[in-house]
């Protein structure tokens, strides 16, 4: 449970709101991340969200918004109302929300995902599972977000837009232009202590359930569809020296299924969420994640924290990380050029070393610490009117 021991008269004081907050999920744990450092830094901080699994930080206000999680066409409006009325009541200072999901003028907003982006508008519904009640589920879910996104992506809503990458703040001034220069980058950080190479754990394959022999790539995320898995496991079959590991959610019948029909099964190993992904990567050789869109992918910035060579799409985000060529490979969402750049790592040990250890050095600059700094004098301008 999170102390309470922050005082109300703190002039340096923000309210973070939230969906979730915790070590599993790239938004969730980027936002353990922020608030861990900015009371590390004598930030007076408020948390407003439905759950904070911050273990092992003090002074940090905790304020639950009860209700349902599921379904999300109840539970997205749900907290939008309830977080209102907490916000109410609660607020400290700078009022700091991730995305479109709360009822209430904020000063800052952190847009991690972009509904009207066409990659994500024009593309498959953000379904885990392919029955027709899911489906349409899924763009019922998507057409809230999106009425949500144009509601709260007004100069009227919050002072300063946050973008996580250069090609997310080009995107939403792109997307949202009355923006203008409210649009600010802070680009999220990684924990290269926690993320790090480890010759010693390829040894130890077996303790995860991966195999000892053979090479694998590893595949982190969920929403599977838009992630690509599905050109992930079309490329295995045409790159006979590898095996892929899945780590996170999504239909794992169906994409079972698919290694069926390719005769990959043998391997395709599924693991589910987990919260031993450092241990993956440090036991994999490659990280492969042929996505069609992001606007920062942290399972990429951990890939090169770890030391992995990097086969991905060159979207927003990764491409201030990898230089193609030089720590890992800029792909098309294309399975016969995915196979083509895992069999050239499969024949050259040699570049996949030198690949891993080019993508940990671009990876140490990005730090949590930097991150923290830029959101702190963020709110100094903010206190400030200097915005």
């Amino acid at each position: 449970m999170i102390a309470s021991s922050a005082s109300p008269a703190r002039t340096r004081a923000v309210t973070i709101v939230a969906h979730d907050i915790g070590p599993v999920g790239g938004m969730e744990l980027v936002l353990s991340q922020l608030v861990r450092g900015l009371a590390a830094r004598g930030e007076g901080v408020t948390v407003i969200s439905r759950t904070c699994t911050i273990d092992d930080c003090v002074g940090i206000r905790m304020h639950r918004v009860r209700g349902p999680r599921r379904p999300f066409v109840v539970a997205y409006p749900w907290f939008a109302l309830a977080s209102a009325v907490v916000l109410a009541r609660h607020r400290r200072g700078i009022v700091h929300a991730t995305g479109a999901i709360v009822l209430r003028r904020v000063d800052v907003v952190s847009v991690h995902l972009l509904h009207h982006a066409p990659v994500v508008r024009g593309g498959a519904p953000r379904a885990s599972r392919q029955s027709p009640l899911f489906r349409v589920h899924a763009r019922l879910a998507a057409w809230m977000s999106r009425v949500a996104e144009r509601w709260a992506y007004r100069p009227g809503r919050a002072r300063v837009f946050v973008a996580v990458s250069g090609g997310g703040a080009a995107e939403l001034r792109e997307l949202f232009p009355a923006l203008g220069d409210r649009v600010v980058e802070i680009p999220n950080g990684v924990d290269t202590e926690e993320f790090r190479p480890d010759a010693q754990a390829r040894a130890a394959r077996t303790q995860l359930g991966l195999p000892s022999e053979g090479l694998v790539a590893l595949f982190v995320g969920s929403e599977w569809r838009r992630k690509g898995l599905g050109l992930a496991v079309e490329a295995l079959a045409q790159a006979p020296d590898w095996h892929l590991a899945v780590v996170g959610g999504g239909d794992r019948h169906a994409y079972a299924g698919l290694a069926g029909e390719l005769g990959v099964s043998s391997r395709v190993h599924f693991f589910g969420v987990s919260e031993r992904v450092a241990d993956f990567y440090r036991a994999a050789d490659a990280f492969l994640l042929p996505t069609l869109y992001e606007t920062f992918s942290l399972a990429t910035y951990e890939a090169a924290a770890s030391g992995l060579p990097l086969v991905v799409t060159g979207v927003s985000g990764i491409r201030d990380l990898v230089e193609d060529g030089a720590n890992g490979f800029l792909i098309e969402p294309d399975a016969a050029e995915i196979a083509d750049r895992l069999r050239a790592l499969a024949a050259d040990p040699d570049r996949r070393v030198a690949m891993g250890t080019a993508a940990r050095a671009a990876s140490l600059a990005f730090s949590w610490n930097l991150t923290i700094e830029r959101h702190e004098a963020l709110y100094g301008e903010l206190r400030d009117g200097r915005r």
